[in-house]
C-alpha cells in the first residue's frame, strides 16, 4: 500500500529504503499550479534517530507494516531480554542494545507493549510511569527534609535515581519511563 506525501500527518509511519519511520513534525508548503512539498521530521523506530526530509509533488510512500502485540517481561540474562506474547504464550528474546535504558525500569511479570515490523522485535513500549521499590538510600540528616535537596536511591531493579530527601528505603515510588525522573511516592 504506498500513502501519498499528504498522508504523514504527526503520527504517520511508514518506511524508507526499508526502514519503518515515524513522523514527528509535519509542514506543507503550496507551490503555484498546485504542485506542493512537504517537509517531515521522521524518527527512526529501529534506532532513534532523527531526520528531515522533504518529499516532492506526488511522491509516493510505502506503508510500514508495524504491528503491536501484548507483552510480559520474564527476565533477562544481561545481553537478552526475555518476554512472552500475551496472547499466543509464544516467548522470544529482545538485545539489551534494542531496549537500551528502559530495561532498567522493568521487572519480572510487568506488561509492556512490543512493536514488530517484519516479524522482528523493533521496540518495546514501557508505561508512563512505573511503580518501583527503593531498595537502598542515604538517611537524611534530620531536618534537612526540604524537597527541594535531592538525593540519589537505588531502585529494586539496580538503577539509580535523584529522589527528594524525604522519600525512605523500603518507600514505593513511581518513576517516569521515558526521562528516569521520580514523580511521587506511591501509596502501598
Amino acid at each position: 500500500m504506498a500513502l501519498s506525501i499528504t498522508d504523514l500527518k504527526k503520527g504517520t509511519i511508514f518506511q524508507l529504503e526499508g526502514v519503518p519511520y515515524r513522523v514527528v513534525e509535519y509542514s506543507q508548503k503550496v507551490m503555484g499550479r498546485g504542485g506542493s512539498i512537504v517537509n517531515v521530521r521522521i524518527k527512526s523506530l529501529i534506532d532513534g534517530s532523527v531526520l528531515a526530509k522533504t518529499f516532492k509533488g506526488n511522491e509516493q510512500i510505502d506503508y510500514a507494516d508495524v504491528s503491536n502485540q501484548n507483552v510480559q517481561y520474564l527476565y533477562n540474562d544481561g545481553n537478552t531480554y526475555y518476554f512472552m506474547n500475551e496472547d499466543t504464550y509464544e516467548q522470544f528474546e529482545v538485545p539489551a542494545d534494542i531496549l537500551g535504558d528502559q530495561g532498567g525500569y522493568m521487572k519480572e511479570g510487568d506488561k509492556a507493549q512490543a512493536q514488530l515490523f517484519d516479524d522482528r522485535v523493533i521496540s518495546i513500549d514501557l508505561p508512563k510511569n512505573v511503580p518501583l521499590k527503593v531498595t537502598y538510600t542515604e538517611d537524611v540528616v534530620k531536618g534537612d527534609t526540604t524537597s527541594s535537596v535531592l538525593k540519589n536511591a537505588e531502585l529494586e531493579t539496580g538503577i539509580t535515581v535523584k529522589v527528594p530527601a524525604f522519600i525512605k528505603q523500603g518507600d514505593l515510588i513511581s518513576v517516569d519511563t521515558a526521562t528516569g525522573a521520580y514523580r511521587e511516592r506511591v501509596k502501598d
